[in-house]
């Protein structure tokens, strides 16, 4: 069935699924092509990847990728790398930011699909364009090349294979994921919700194989626990701290004593877990699981990234495409206002305290990272409230006032659009 013929009683959400015209497919297009080669031409591109890329190339030399204490990754991930360590560096200056610009590209496509949106309509063809424009740390993850953008690729395919009942092939993409960067290791617990126990043993099994195949094929495989481990559970050091948004980095900064962000981020992280739990307790009628399935797993994504040291603004960027592709559903988060509220410190030309910006930018981010978690927590744990309705008793006449009959009232809450 086509768009054309279906309404969604909603005027704005009708216009934008409408069919983009070529103008809009070629300008979003040339926004994303130019965000790829103005990163290329840049000294500092690829800052995060080279870390990745130094450890593969340790590798091949034959030594241990883990003798740099800012490898944090398993060691499924250096064989993940070997591909970019043997393209010549000219090479990996344009490839690199065309890769995470399409990774990021085909987490929005997922998104898309899950919640059936037309991909040639304006809300598909504009919707990352203008979000690579307005949103900042899209251009910073597209300029440091870190396998984030992975992470924001496979979450939207694994939740739309869940959504189409192949759970074992979400898993696969999970564990691929977590083989090069262990972010969606929370996601295990979406999938014990579920009691998709075979799709959870895949999501486990591939990352651990892969890395016990890199960990035999390298020296001293060990520094990984002795050296990279603790030094990852510490938050790193004064390098990473400037732009660590992790409450538990942030609040001390601030003045807050070290146990009390720690408890307050903890507590954070409880709540948003709780949050999760009765999410996906309560489906929603209108809905085909979809908007369950979505906001299930970003809240359990949201909770870790509060307690992760450290947590980089590129983080969010693992739900955010789901979040907005799922505005097309009534009652969804971006039809708050409250949403695009926590989303303002990281957008562009928005002015923010001088002192508070540059490398201090962690505040912006750690304040994006908590209003959005806070408002998808209390999306989570809303009431379900009632109305009454008409019931008739057998042998008593029609009453016209409220009795115990109760049906589900729609939310009050106030609308973006």
């Amino acid at each position: 069935m086509k768009w054309e013929n279906q309404t969604s009683g909603n005027r704005l959400v009708d216009w934008l699924m409408r069919p983009a015209s070529r103008f809009w497919q070629f300008a979003s297009l040339a926004v994303l092509l130019g965000i790829a080669v103005s990163t290329s031409l840049r000294e500092n591109w690829g800052s995060d990847n080279a870390f990745v890329v130094k450890a593969a190339e340790t590798l091949l030399a034959g030594g241990s990728p883990y003798e740099d204490k800012r490898f944090l990754y398993l060691p499924s991930a250096v064989i993940m790398a070997v591909p970019e360590a043997l393209l010549p560096q000219t090479v990996l200056r344009w490839v690199l930011p065309v890769g995470m610009s399409g990774l990021l590209g085909i987490g929005w496509l997922a998104a898309l699909r899950l919640f059936s949106v037309p991909l040639r309509s304006r809300f598909a063809v504009c919707g990352l364009g203008v979000f690579a424009l307005v949103y900042k740390p899209y251009v910073n993850l597209v300029l440091i090349g870190n396998w984030t953008a992975i992470s924001a690729a496979a979450l939207p395919v694994a939740l739309l294979l869940a959504h189409r009942r192949s759970w074992g092939a979400a898993g696969l993409v999970i564990g691929l994921a977590i083989a090069c960067k262990p972010m969606l290791v929370p996601i295990g617990l979406l999938f014990l919700l579920a009691r998709q126990w075979r799709g959870l043993a895949v999501a486990v099994l591939v990352p651990l194989g892969v890395s016990l195949a890199g960990a035999l094929m390298m020296p001293s495989p060990s520094l990984f626990f002795t050296k990279t481990l603790p030094f990852l559970l510490q938050g790193q050091d004064s390098y990473a701290l400037p732009w660590d948004a992790s409450p538990i980095a942030v609040l001390p900064r601030l003045g807050v004593p070290e146990p009390v962000a720690v408890a307050l981020a903890f507590a954070g992280a409880g709540a948003g877990l709780w949050g999760a739990w009765r999410r996906w307790r309560r489906p929603d009628e209108s809905d085909q699981g979809q908007l369950r399935l979505v906001e299930t797993a970003c809240m359990v994504m949201l909770a870790a990234f509060l307690v992760s040291r450290p947590s980089f603004d590129h983080y969010l960027l693992v739900v955010l495409p789901l979040l907005l592709a799922s505005g097309v559903r009534p009652g969804s988060m971006p039809r708050s206002p409250w949403f695009w509220l926590a989303l303002t410190p990281q957008v562009v030309l928005i002015p923010w305290p001088s002192e508070l910006a540059h490398k201090r930018r962690a505040f912006k981010d750690c304040a994006a990272l908590c209003g959005l978690a806070m408002v998808l927590v209390r999306r989570a744990l809303r009431s379900g409230r009632v109305t009454l309705g008409h019931v008739t008793t057998a042998g008593s006449p029609p009453r016209t006032e409220p009795e115990c009959a109760a049906t589900p009232a729609e939310s009050a809450a106030r609308t973006a659009f």
